[in-house]
């Protein structure tokens, strides 16, 4: 997708740039970070993460700085407004979702109710 066409979910450049180094580490140059949401967690909803190869019908595909994020038709109702970020601290070096649409998030940051 084009850098000048609004995004209904933001990949930031540290999120971008993790993928990156991920999978230069798995020798796969089409692997992509495939983010969805699934039941469960302590709020209801919760993000995943994975490393996908395959691109399904309706999937949306962000491209930045020459890596994808891809999220699924279902996932991404939820997620829109929303943004992938990587951040590193003191509590470790995660992927984190920020998600608008979210009324309540545990306190782990993985789970939310809408």
């Amino acid at each position: 997708m084009s850098d000048d066409v609004a995004l209904p979910l933001e990949f930031t450049d540290a999120a971008a740039n993790k993928v990156k180094n991920l999978i230069a580490d798995e020798d796969n140059p089409n692997l992509k970070l495939r983010v969805y949401i699934t039941g469960g967690g302590c709020s209801g909803f919760q993000y995943g993460f994975t490393f996908d190869d395959q691109i399904n019908d309706g999937d949306m595909t962000i491209e930045k700085q020459g890596v994808g994020l891809v999220v699924d038709p279902m996932s991404l109702q939820y997620l829109v407004g929303g943004s992938v970020d990587y951040t590193e601290g003191l509590e470790g070096s995660r992927f984190v979702v920020t998600n608008p649409n979210a009324t309540s998030t545990c306190g782990c940051g993985s789970s939310f109710s809408i």
